[in-house]
């Protein structure tokens, strides 16, 4: 095998061998971390492991190729390229395995995610922007299979934005969109409809993406040829390759052990991306995984002799070494004196690593054993509580939970006790809790002083002048309002452009402002979505578009394992502002008025879920949401478009407050809290309800994530005493969100003279049809009737029973 790569007229024989050499160190000490990062798991010290063996050398030509400004979105084995673009380290990658919480020690998730998932920062400590332009990106991994594809289309598809529209301030972002996004994922994962769907995108829309497909044959234990049509991904995405007739990709295929190919695929492959914004798919395939998928097995169960055999000649890391020798970059002797001093890095790196993670723990046991043995000493329970602290102290490694679990059960010992150690104890307790807990669980949400909660209310106004228009005029002109304020927001969706969305709350937007930043998209709702992760990643506002609230199924495993968790398992060191702007409520027909509320508010925690009751608060809510820097989704009413409002004079400046809740009735009897249009059926029932002498009162929630932040609705029970949540989405969906809430958060409970109720739909959606709907979802007499029979029981002579 000679060398084949091109050396650039500056660079000499002996910087090219320094250069080979130097990837060399880099392929083996990835290697070694592998090796020993198995046995650490099999010993018990780290939990679970997945590593990037036998992938090493392609990944070294990749991160050649890859330079500052780019983006990754890859998988779980591409450790050899982290650390190629210097983003990894030795004790890094075994503070990773070990669940390191120091996010200085452990940078990628601060112990969050287990080792293999890797991501850069984004923000500084503040919060803010770092300078993405001058340094290398990886956006963080996920687990779930294909699940980093539709991010990927939309780190790519920024740089096309960043390109081709004006205005955008580009200092932190972009040099004028020449980056590339790089995404990276196993053969058998191409199986999966969202590569599928996003290769597709990607195509369309010409961005420039690199996709590098990892082949070694297998998935888990399931060969090629039950995942893939003829076992092979490039041959059957022939039909992608461009042409002078039409856009498609690039399509390169290259032998994942030949190391000056890969350079010089990657290379040609980043240039044709980077220059032309082309799509490229790179298909490495004789890749092998010597160590099998994860520590959970071996892959010894289902392989052959003859494939094992294989794998040991055709390992990158053996064919790289067979390469230096052939062409004399390097001695046997020389490479092996690499080898022994590489290993002796890793273990050193490797008992560093478990230092620093179990250094602090063991302090920690330290000062509570000594609060504990003062517990024993003045206890009457002594004997009980010695052998419990006894055996703590004696751990010579040990997690968390057996300190705090420990103090507590010795404070059940002495719960009965006045002794002065009690109240030390329970402080230690409250304050390791208050300490410790915040390692595991904060940034969920934005901390920092740009979160939602933090903008404040500006009311819309109105003149003399103010005519009543359609609900869709209203959100129309605040959309014009906010493109001509803010270049950096762009709309896409199903319709969202040429037509300005089905219901026309963007008519004529895509004309004033261009194709690129009102845009049509397939009917492909999971990369919509991730077309805006990935470019609120890199900077831009942008408002995905789902037609309808039924179609967010299609896009909801996106939104709750990358978009909701992204700020928490970055441990607030990435961000993705993305505003999802949907419709549902009240549409007739099983498709369009499905129940989807409560899985929703289940599944995203992380987003905000915002429920406006007309397209005023839905104007008000992305005002509000373009001032801070967090995602939510915002579920127009579907009904509302034609019905009147009066028209704002301060479209585009006025806002709704996020998680405070709006009493749009007073009254004195009860409390109704519901949201969107079901708010008007109850208005009108609460018409009637006056008749019959009960005055209600009504709160609307306006936003479900989060929920009544000021505890405004215990403040009404506590003045009605009674209390009904009606909802139009099955019991025990988001109308026991919010009740619980209501309960048990808010303690209203203290507050009822009569048993808190639910106001449901059916279980079944509805039938087509205005009957459908009357007999599926609570309508004015089953409200009437509800409230009606609350009062029957607390005054039957007053109210007698009406069926």
């Amino acid at each position: 095998m000679q060398a084949k790569t091109k050396q650039k007229d500056n660079l000499s024989f002996n910087d090219f061998k320094n250069e080979v050499i130097n990837d060399y160190k880099l392929a083996v000490t990835s290697r070694e971390c592998s090796l020993l990062g198995r046995r650490e798991v099999l010993t018990g010290k780290a939990k679970f492991g997945i590593f990037g063996d036998g992938k090493e050398v392609p990944q070294l030509a990749l991160a050649k190729a890859f330079k500052n400004g780019d983006f990754r979105s890859g998988y779980y084995r591409d450790q050899t390229f982290m650390m190629a673009i210097g983003q990894l380290n030795i004790e890094q990658f075994f503070a990773g395995l070990y669940a390191n919480t120091n996010l200085e020690q452990e940078p990628m998730s601060g112990g969050r995610q287990m080792g293999g998932h890797f991501g850069t920062h984004s923000l500084d400590e503040n919060g803010n922007w770092k300078n993405l332009k001058n340094q290398k990106n990886s956006s963080a991994d996920i687990s779930p299979t294909a699940g980093q594809m539709p991010r990927l289309l939309g780190l790519a598809q920024a740089s096309k934005i960043y390109r081709n529209v004006e205005g955008i301030d580009t200092e932190k972002f972009s040099d004028k969109g020449n980056e590339v996004a790089w995404g990276t994922i196993g053969n058998a994962s191409t199986s999966e409809g969202l590569f599928f769907e996003t290769i597709n995108a990607a195509g369309v829309l010409q961005v420039p993406m690199v996709m590098s497909v990892w082949d070694d044959d297998y998935g888990i234990s399931v060969h090629a040829r039950h995942q893939t049509t003829k076992e092979n991904i490039s041959e059957i995405l022939s039909g992608f390759q461009r042409d002078d007739e039409a856009n498609g990709y690039e399509i390169l295929k290259v032998k994942g052990w030949d190391y000056p190919t890969l350079v010089e695929t990657y290379e040609k492959a980043g240039e044709i991306a980077r220059k032309e914004h082309v799509p490229v798919l790179i298909h490495v395939d004789e890749l092998t995984q010597p160590q099998g998928h994860s520590t959970s097995g071996s892959h010894e169960r289902y392989k052959d002799e003859d494939r094992l055999n294989w794998e040991r000649e055709f390992d990158c890391n053996v064919k790289f070494r067979e390469f230096i020798l052939a062409n004399s970059l390097a001695t046997e002797e020389e490479l092996d004196a690499i080898d022994k001093t590489i290993k002796k890095e890793v273990r050193d790196g490797k008992k560093a690593a478990w230092s620093n993670y179990l250094n602090p723990i063991l302090e920690e046991r330290d000062n509570a054993v000594k609060i504990l043995k003062s517990v024993a000493n003045a206890s009457e329970n002594k004997v009980f509580i010695t052998p419990l602290v006894d055996t703590l102290e004696a751990q010579k490694e040990l997690f968390r939970k057996d300190i705090l679990s420990t103090a507590r059960k010795v404070l059940r010992f002495i719960v009965k006790e006045q002794i002065a150690e009690k109240q030390e104890l329970q402080e230690w307790i409250n304050s390791y809790f208050s300490k410790i807990q915040p390692e595991y669980s904060s940034e969920l949400y934005n901390e920092t002083e740009t979160n939602v909660t933090s903008v404040k209310e500006v009311l819309p106004e109105f003149n003399e002048d103010s005519e009543m228009v359609d609900g869709r005029v209203v959100i129309r002109e605040n959309f014009d309002a906010i493109f001509s304020k803010y270049p950096e927001t762009l709309v896409f969706g199903e319709d969202a452009g040429n037509i300005g969305d089905v219901n026309q709350g963007l008519e004529g937007l895509q004309e004033k402002y261009g194709e690129l930043r009102v845009a049509d998209a397939g009917i492909r709702e999971a990369t919509i979505l991730g077309q805006g992760i990935g470019m609120a990643m890199r900077g831009l506002r942008p408002i995905a578009e789902i037609q309808y609230l039924d179609y967010i199924l299609y896009a909801l495993q996106i939104i709750s394992d990358d978009l909701a968790t992204l700020r928490y398992r970055t441990k607030g060191k990435q961000k993705a502002p993305l505003i999802i702007r949907t419709r549902g409520h009240r549409l007739e027909g099983i498709w369009h008025s499905g129940s989807q509320m409560g899985g929703i508010i289940n599944l995203v925690r992380g987003v905000h879920v915002l429920v406006p009751r007309n397209m005023t608060k839905a104007a008000g809510f992305y005002n509000t949401l373009l001032q801070s820097d967090e995602p939510a989704i915002v579920v127009e009413c579907l009904n509302g478009y034609r019905l009147k409002e009066k028209m704002p004079t301060n479209s585009g400046d006025y806002k709704t407050p996020i998680g405070v809740v709006e009493t749009i009735k007073e009254g004195t009897d009860i409390t109704i809290v519901s949201y969107g249009s079901t708010l008007r059926i109850i208005e009108e029932a609460a018409k009637e309800l006056q008749q019959v002498g009960i005055d209600i009162e009504l709160i609307d929630v306006q936003s479900l994530l989060p929920f009544d932040i000021n505890h405004d609705i215990v403040k009404s029970v506590a003045k009605t005493n009674r209390l009904i949540v009606i909802d139009e989405d099955v019991s025990g969906g988001a109308s026991a969100f919010i009740l619980d809430k209501i309960l048990n958060t808010q303690n209203a409970y203290k507050h009822l003279d009569s048993k808190p109720l639910t106001l449901t739909a059916k279980e079944h959606r509805p039938a087509y049809g205005t009957d459908g709907d009357y007999f599926s979802k609570p309508n004015v007499e089953d409200v009437f009737e509800a409230i009606y029979a609350v009062f029957h029981e607390v005054n039957p002579g007053a109210f007698p029973k009406l069926r």
